[in-house]
């Protein structure tokens, strides 16, 4: 059974930081494109980042460019997101996604965890 189990959400001042991570378990993690997407009350779910099987390549939205980071773990089957100076429009449910080939659409992944909230207020 495939899990994606997200953590590291919470609330937070804008301006703040705050670091997610994914752990992945009943799954080939290491050849699995990775990525977050996260999903504000009434809106659709965007995507933020992906990262590829072996981290060497990312891809940005445009809402994370330069203020987000996102890397991964094989060997402990984690991926972090890292998210600096953080604005009120962050505040979303964040969740974790696993897919065999890249892409930024909520089609392109399989496996999907819960997600963790996070908060960021003016």
């Amino acid at each position: 059974q495939v899990q994606l189990v997200e953590s590291g959400g919470g609330s937070v001042q804008a301006g703040g930081s705050l670091r997610l991570s994914c752990a992945a378990s009943g799954l080939a993690f290491s050849m699995y494109v990775m990525a977050w997407f996260r999903q504000a009350p009434g809106k659709e779910r965007e995507f933020v980042v992906g990262i590829s099987q072996r981290g060497q390549n990312t891809n940005y939205g445009d809402s994370a460019k330069g203020r987000f980071t996102i890397s991964r773990n094989n060997a402990k089957n984690t991926v972090i997101l890292q998210m600096n100076n953080l604005k009120p429009e962050d505040t979303a449910v964040y969740y974790c996604a696993g897919g065999l080939a890249p892409g930024s659409r909520f089609v392109d992944y399989k496996y999907w965890g819960q997600g963790t909230q996070v908060t960021v207020s003016s």
